[in-house]
């Protein structure tokens, strides 16, 4: 089968695209690092832009698309590194959580034992009781951690067999592996723009065999993930969202690597944003149920279809 965005998507995409790149640009991205806070006016913008509430009906004050349509638009959040605790936000709007959908409201949530952006929080779904601060390798993410044992994941969806060890929600994992895919899409960008204008030996970095292979393997591996993204984001299955987080996963995080490596030492200072992609995929990384716990959906089920194996 053959499948491409509709012309209303492209146009969705697009729009987030220019909003997001004319209002959290580069320049606003380095402001960020050097005034910690959340921007609540960006925030509340979001919400006029129908950000939170795009899966809400219409007839709720929604934008009345679905989950394919909110892929698009948290694709163009990991690109731009929108901070901001952005999934636990749109999730609180699906639940109608007051002033969530029009951003007058910034909602957090306990996930995997960790909170986001706790002090700036409105609204805080799950006990965070004794939760104390860690020093986030993300500049742009503060974290808080709960005491084991509390905190329940309101987020998340309780199994049959242990209440206690709530699995994450599948929507929550999906538009973590779409912002995901997006800070490995924009990495692929950075590093070949870079192969292109960096010169050494009178030749364009680019030109050389390693450095070709770098940004190839980057490319191949956005495709990939963006196949399992968007497949995942029409069936809404939960194997297909947990192979759509481990293939962005990878790219994001593997695919920082490689455009560090590209840049070499110039990818390592503090002015260029590589680092801060991959420190960004980093804490992505532990949200919403982690790689081992996508992994273990795959593999019980894979466990299941052997004769005689149990789960």
């Amino acid at each position: 089968m053959h499948f491409q965005l509709t012309d209303d998507q492209r146009a969705l995409r697009d729009g987030v695209r220019e909003l997001l790149e004319g209002r959290f640009g580069r320049q606003a991205l380095r402001a960020a690092l050097d005034t910690p806070g959340l921007d609540r006016a960006l925030w509340r913008e979001l919400g006029e832009a129908g950000f939170f509430a795009l899966r809400l009906p219409e007839a709720e004050g929604g934008v009345g698309v679905g989950l394919p349509e909110a892929v698009l638009a948290f694709e163009q959040a990991g690109r731009v590194l929108l901070p901001g605790p952005l999934v636990a936000t749109h999730l609180a709007a699906d639940a109608r959580v007051p002033g969530a959908a029009t951003g007058e409201a910034v909602v957090t949530a306990v996930q995997g034992g960790l909170v986001e952006w706790l002090d700036e929080a409105d609204v805080i779904r799950g006990d965070v009781s004794g939760a104390v601060p860690l020093r986030s390798v993300d500049p742009l993410t503060p974290l808080h951690r709960v005491p084991e044992g509390g905190g329940a994941d309101p987020l998340a969806v309780p199994p049959t067999d242990s209440p206690t060890d709530p699995p994450a929600n599948p929507l929550a994992v999906l538009l973590t592996a779409a912002e995901q895919l997006g800070s490995a899409s924009r990495t692929c960008e950075l590093a070949v723009q870079h192969a292109r204008t960096r010169e050494q030996f009178g030749r364009p970095v680019g030109a050389f065999q390693a450095v070709k292979h770098l940004c190839a393997g980057m490319l191949e591996r956005v495709g990939t993930a963006r196949a399992a993204v968007y497949a995942a984001a029409v069936t809404a299955d939960p194997l297909d969202i947990a192979a759509a987080r481990l293939l962005a996963d990878e790219a994001a995080l593997h695919g920082a690597r490689d455009c560090l490596q590209v840049h070499g030492g110039m990818g390592f200072t503090w002015e260029s944003d590589v680092h801060l992609h991959l420190k960004r995929a980093w804490v992505r990384a532990r949200r919403s149920g982690d790689v081992t716990e996508s992994e273990e959906v795959l593999a019980g089920d894979l466990l299941a279809d052997l004769p005689g194996a149990t789960v």
